[in-house]
């Protein structure tokens, strides 16, 4: 472990692409962040220059993506550099532990950002035990099939059901999403040791778009038990999708609401499309049919 080892940090991974709302996320922490909770961010090396053209220097510590990737000794930088960025951005995040800066962190997506003020408290007890996100969906799901959207739910008990089996759990399927995280590294070395090694596995082999970081978090903590469970809701409110987003807003839903509940606010970047750097790669009449099925989803808010 680290000489230093902090009880608790805040941890973005993040890319060029995201920089712009990672800058949003930066001003929210820097407003909120009343007992100024250490904030790690990690992206390319690559990317640093980028990244302090945008943010600046102040605020944050920078991390190189790759000195996570070689912390583990059974990885290697060129499965990192071989893998598409969606999914090696799952396993570096939950590699982060493997600095030993820190025994517990909010793993926080650039999408995101503060809307109410935070303190350790909100985080961790007083025997520095993480609370945990750990809920069955209800209300996703709910929502999902009253706006007749069923592949929502379809595709994540899917996805629940699939990891469950891999730790031989049976019972309620539970999901650790949305983000942000609140993560132990007691939990990701349990995964290791008792699993992984066993396996002759890394977890750059485990994770894959089958089997999330989020949902196998919560189930090597359920199976392991490396840290006492106290389950709590997520602590962000998340739109998932544009027609979410559309909806809760025609039904009153606002920002000082939401802070009434909800310590920030998600707005997936596979959707909101306007706080990004870069052209997107799709062609135009792409991007034009884009927009009409996003302003269909809109009208469809009324119904």
């Amino acid at each position: 472990m680290g000489i230093d080892l902090k009880d608790f940090v805040l941890y973005c991974k993040s890319y060029s692409k995201d920089f712009l709302r990672l800058k949003l996320l930066l001003q929210s922490i820097e407003q909120y962040n009343v007992e100024q909770i250490p904030f790690y961010i990690s992206t390319p090396s690559s990317e640093r220059g980028l990244l302090e053209e945008v943010l600046g220097k102040q605020g944050y510590i920078w991390i190189a993506d790759e000195d996570i990737v070689s912390a583990n000794p059974g990885s290697s930088l060129e499965q990192y550099r071989a893998m598409p960025g969606g999914l090696s951005q799952q396993i570096i995040k939950a590699e982060f532990w493997r600095l030993s800066l820190s025994e517990n962190y909010l793993c926080i997506d650039s999408d995101s950002k503060f809307i109410h003020s935070f303190q350790y408290s909100d985080f961790i007890n007083d025997d520095n035990v993480p609370y945990t996100v750990l809920h069955q969906n209800k209300e996703l799901f709910q929502m999902a099939d009253n706006r007749s959207h069923p592949k929502v739910e379809r595709d994540l008990r899917v996805e629940a059901e699939r990891v469950k089996a891999l730790f031989g759990r049976s019972g309620p399927n539970f999901y650790g999403a949305p983000s942000p995280f609140n993560w132990s590294m007691k939990v990701w070395k349990s995964l290791d040791q008792e699993y992984l090694q066993l396996q002759g596995m890394t977890i750059w082999d485990l994770i894959t778009p089958e089997f999330p970081e989020s949902v196998i978090y919560c189930e090597a903590l359920l199976k392991y038990r490396a840290i006492p469970l106290i389950a709590i809701e997520p602590l962000f409110r998340a739109y998932h999708y544009d027609w979410q987003y559309f909806l809760m807003k025609r039904l009153g839903e606002t920002t000082e609401k939401i802070a009434r509940n909800y310590l920030g606010v998600i707005y997936q970047s596979a959707w909101d499309i306007d706080n990004q750097i870069g052209h997107s790669n799709k062609s135009l009449p792409s991007r034009l049919l884009r927009r009409l099925k996003r302003f269909g989803r809109y009208l469809q808010s009324y119904i």
